[in-house]
């Protein structure tokens, strides 16, 4: 194998555990961030791409990570948004004819510091029983007071803002200009996926930065305001909330998707709260309470909605729960055009169980013109 002798590495937890691996591709470095994980079998390339993971050192529970090695076309993003990556078993070798490159190739090319070999089954059950914290991984395993110093220096998740730092910068349109529907988009964290789901339903997207106004978005003239996923604490973009507070005042059509759907509820007057270890995979169960049906669905979130409010405020009603652990999965207000959900209906990776959404979205703006 072209890395026989590859260094030693560990990855060291704000609590003091250290796990023990080696460097991918012999490279000597270091990386930090919220260790999290995510229980994927297949997509490591749309979730290492995932703006909503910027900040968070990814650990990934399947066995395999680089074997079909990476498509230009499977990037969420432009480049690489996590902070470091946490495997297993990594196949420097892959076998997938429609490949443009190697996930070696790839990490390097996005400067991203990686580490296998590592007990990937036992570091996720400590987070599970423990909790998402702050983690370093690195190869100065003999600098362990160096590295907690280091360490102590990153900022906890709980209240952070990470919006600005994956928003883009000017605004841009996605999409055939001659479609049917207009949508302005604020984007916090947008993937490229979702782009896709609304251009192809015959809509013209034009995507915001974060720190847009609803003036600004509303000069567009849209048929709908999208509010998008993302990354960190929703509470402290206040410019978000505030903009959908606009939006929903001024009864124009509005859908949210996962920190989006935060922003919705904070706009309402309803708390978030930061989760023991999130939910991060592509096979999560979510009932629809309108239907009655099941959902697999796509899940990537740390932060969480605070159910007793929802359920306890006038305007809003829970339409969709995270069968796990009964949190909320989704939500509309009754007597304005909005609703959220916590999940991903594009998926990317995952299922397709709930692209009916963009669905819902074209029919409420479609009744809104009628």
């Amino acid at each position: 194998m072209k890395y026989q002798l590859r260094k030693k590495a560990i990855i060291l937890l704000e609590d003091g555990t250290i796990f023990h691996g080696k460097s991918v591709g012999n490279k000597e470095g270091s990386a930090v961030g919220e260790v999290c994980f995510n229980t994927g079998m297949t997509g490591y390339q749309e979730i290492f791409t995932d703006p909503s993971y910027y900040g968070q050192l990814m650990v990934t529970t399947n066995a395999h990570i680089g074997n079909y090695g990476v498509n230009d076309d499977e990037s969420e993003s432009h480049k690489a948004k996590i902070s470091g990556l946490i495997c297993k078993n990594f196949s420097y070798n892959h076998s997938r004819p429609a490949a443009d490159g190697s996930l070696l190739d790839f990490l390097e090319d996005s400067n991203l510091f990686a580490i296998s070999d590592v007990d990937t089954r036992a570091l996720v059950a400590y987070i599970r029983e423990n909790g998402a914290m702050n983690a370093i991984i690195s190869t100065r395993v003999d600098e362990i007071d160096a590295l907690k110093g280091e360490l102590a220096e990153v900022p906890d998740m709980n209240g952070l803002e990470l919006a600005s730092k994956v928003s883009t910068k000017e605004a841009y349109f996605y999409g055939d200009e001659k479609a049917t529907y207009k949508v302005a988009a604020l984007d916090v964290g947008i993937k490229k996926g979702i782009l896709r789901n609304l251009a192809k339903r015959d809509t013209y997207v034009k995507v915001f930065p974060y720190n847009a106004t609803y003036e600004e978005m509303n000069e567009f003239n849209p048929d709908g305001f999208f509010i998008a996923n993302g990354p960190g604490d929703p509470q402290p973009l206040r410019g978000a909330i505030d903009l959908a507070k606009k939006i929903i005042e001024n009864d124009h059509p509005l859908f949210g998707i996962c920190l989006g759907h935060q922003i919705i509820a904070l706009a309402n007057g309803i708390s978030t709260y930061k989760m023991h270890h999130g939910h991060r995979g592509i096979n999560h169960p979510v009932l629809n309470l309108k239907t009655r049906n099941g959902e697999i669905t796509s899940q990537n979130h740390g932060f969480s909605v605070d159910r007793k409010e929802t359920e306890a405020h006038p305007d809003v009603e829970i339409t969709h729960v995270c069968i796990n652990d009964d949190t909320i999965g989704g939500l509309q207000m009754k007597n304005k055009n909005v609703f959220s959900v916590q999940y991903h209906p594009e998926a990317s990776p995952g299922p397709n169980d709930a692209t009916y959404l963009f669905d819902e979205f074209i029919d409420r703006m479609k009744r809104v013109r009628a």
